[in-house]
């Protein structure tokens, strides 16, 4: 479980062939130099551009993880050289800034707008039909990674308005028209539609009794 508060940006150095022992498709190496590891172990989860990773091995400054066929086509930012937002696991002592984030991908979204606003910056980023109808105006969405939060919505066009801070200090600062990101919906919105659907779900079941 995440945040969705970066707390450094890495820079992807290199993908592999995994050994042959390994499931995965890719294995990729990490520079995390301005991520203190010294509380991670192997075992551990980074999420990687908003996507949960578990670490198999580190060093002060790199970590490696290894990534899945199915990760990879459903993801974009981890089959390439790159910089990526960082985040380590949340732990239960530990101040919830953002929001709670699992690091699951919903869907991939693309920029379609991207301009400076006074001092701020307006990203407006087109979502996947299918994940639209979970995204509402003010509430949380998660992109690469990071926790912001919904400014407007029309039809799959969501808006939002990117302070200074977070333009400098993670990776959206060097989007442009047309780049690709990793979205995952607020869980919240899940638990709302599951709970309707339980609802015509019991209704019917005591219908047909």
């Amino acid at each position: 479980m995440f945040t969705g508060i970066i707390q450094a940006k890495g820079q992807i150095a290199l993908q592999t062939t995994p050994t042959q022992t390994s499931t995965a498709d890719i294995q990729i190496n990490i520079n995390a130099e301005q991520l203190n590891l010294s509380d991670v172990k192997e075992g551990d989860s980074i999420a990687v551009n908003g996507v949960c990773l578990t670490v198999i091995s580190l060093s002060q400054t790199h970590f490696k993880a290894d990534v899945s066929k199915e990760t990879l086509n459903i993801t974009v930012g981890l089959s390439q050289n790159g910089q990526v937002n960082l985040e380590k696991a949340l732990r239960l002592d530990d101040r919830l800034g953002g929001h709670l984030v699992n690091g699951h991908v919903d869907g991939v979204g693309k920029v379609v707008q991207f301009k400076p606003i006074n001092d701020c910056w307006l990203l407006a980023i087109q979502s996947p039909h299918t994940i639209s109808k979970y995204i509402a105006r003010k509430g949380s969405i998660c992109v690469n990674g990071v926790s912001l939060t919904v400014n407007t919505v029309e039809k799959d066009v969501f808006t939002i308005n990117m302070v200074p801070h977070t333009f400098k200090q993670t990776t959206l600062g060097t989007l442009k028209v047309g780049s690709q990101v990793n979205l995952e919906i607020d869980q919240i919105a899940r638990y709302v539609e599951r709970l309707q659907q339980w609802g015509i779900e019991d209704n019917n079941t005591e219908s047909n009794n």
